[in-house]
């Protein structure tokens, strides 16, 4: 039987960046809802665990103490200090709110928690929604992440003596956690993301592909804009298992963000629930120790049902297509699979292909050799 944990609790959804931003951790609550209305956490292999807070000490095995100290004051509405020096602005993708180094404490101690899990054995997988905030860097936010909890993670397995596998399929490029360990050939970090010559951060080329010791374990894997279900799992299915299968490491780090969906608000990836959940699946199917973190997604009602059904692949379990009455009352949605994809012009298509077979081509002669790959 597979044992999978879920990291939740409600105060990690109950904080707001702002009026009108688009990172809305209410979306957590939604997951969690639907989860429990699918009756998930009744499962025999299922743990629902609260998070804990992330200590300072954690914080700075990534982190500068300077930093910390700034999101603390910062936080708690002190004005000496400037926002500006550390990434924060008020009409900016960060703006300073209250508790927001409670909040993500919160955050990256449910990561911390999830990982902890893992290492010991007792659980096979474990998922925290709350998690997955991999632009935050050493000294400064980023990108709406203002700890980078994957990275911390994968320090505390490094701690362990443990070789991690860290698989982002945001729909952009896992920046701060590829620099956290691009000379470093005890992680293997693998982005699937949206170019970042059309989308934020602006990074993730198949150039950067590490240095030094970590030259070949920085894996970039940039999409065109518009691409789909069938084009994302060829290339996905092409990279990503080859390379953690020669790479044999300890245990697999995985950031599930859904903002690669095809409604997502900030992207342009074309991705539906069935290309997703085949990524996840693929994913669990390497048998590894499993640390999973959400991430992105600004579609509220895909979210939740994105990683609903990842976590039914971590239990072993479909829950069933029709939605919960209550939620799909709520919603305003019947199913949590699409049934259909969305169409895409012919001459976009052909771009796709073309930056496909090209960005593939291009891992393949840079990087599979250096891992004995062919």
């Amino acid at each position: 039987m597979r044992r999978a944990a879920f990291i939740y609790e409600d105060a990690l959804s109950r904080h707001e960046l702002r009026s009108d931003h688009p990172m809305r951790p209410v979306r957590l609550r939604y997951t969690y809802q639907l989860l429990q209305e699918y009756g998930a956490f009744d499962h025999s292999g299922a743990v629902l665990l609260d998070p804990r807070f992330a200590t300072e000490e954690e914080l700075e095995w990534l982190h500068t103490s300077e930093y910390v100290a700034a999101v603390k004051a910062l936080g708690s509405g002190s004005n000496t200090v400037d926002g500006a020096r550390f990434g924060f602005s008020g009409a900016g993708d960060n703006p300073v709110y209250p508790h927001m180094f409670e909040a993500s404490a919160l955050s990256t101690g449910g990561s911390l928690l999830a990982a902890e899990m893992v290492a010991s054995g007792t659980v096979d997988a474990a998922f925290n929604i709350s998690g997955g905030l991999h632009h935050a860097a050493a000294g400064h936010a980023s990108g709406f992440c203002v700890f980078n909890d994957p990275a911390l993670a994968i320090h505390y397995f490094l701690n362990q003596g443990k070789r991690v596998a860290y698989v982002d399929i945001d729909a952009h490029h896992g920046d701060g956690v590829q620099e956290a360990f691009y000379a470093d050939d005890r992680v293997l970090t693998i982005s699937v993301h949206e170019s970042g010559q059309y989308l934020f951060p602006g990074t993730g080329a198949v150039s950067e592909l590490g240095e030094g010791a970590g030259r070949g374990y920085s894996v970039n894997l940039p999409l065109y804009p518009y691409t789909g279900d069938n084009d994302y799992i060829e290339a996905f299915s092409q990279v990503v298992p080859p390379l953690i299968k020669a790479f044999a490491p300890d245990v697999l780090v995985t950031q599930l963000g859904i903002d690669s969906y095809h409604s997502d608000p900030l992207t342009h990836l074309q991705v539906t629930t069935e290309g997703y959940i085949e990524a996840v699946r693929q994913l669990s199917s390497l048998g590894l120790p499993w640390l999973a973190m959400g991430g992105g997604g600004y579609d509220v009602n895909a979210v939740a049902r994105a990683w609903t059904l990842a976590y039914g692949v971590m239990l072993g379990v479909d829950w069933p297509d029709q939605l919960p009455l209550g939620f799909a009352q709520e919603h305003g949605a019947g199913r949590l699979r699409d049934e259909a994809s969305p169409e895409v012009p012919g001459d976009i298509k052909i771009e796709i292909r073309r930056h496909l077979e090209d960005t593939v081509g291009a891992i393949r002669q840079l990087i599979f050799p250096l891992h004995g790959l062919t």
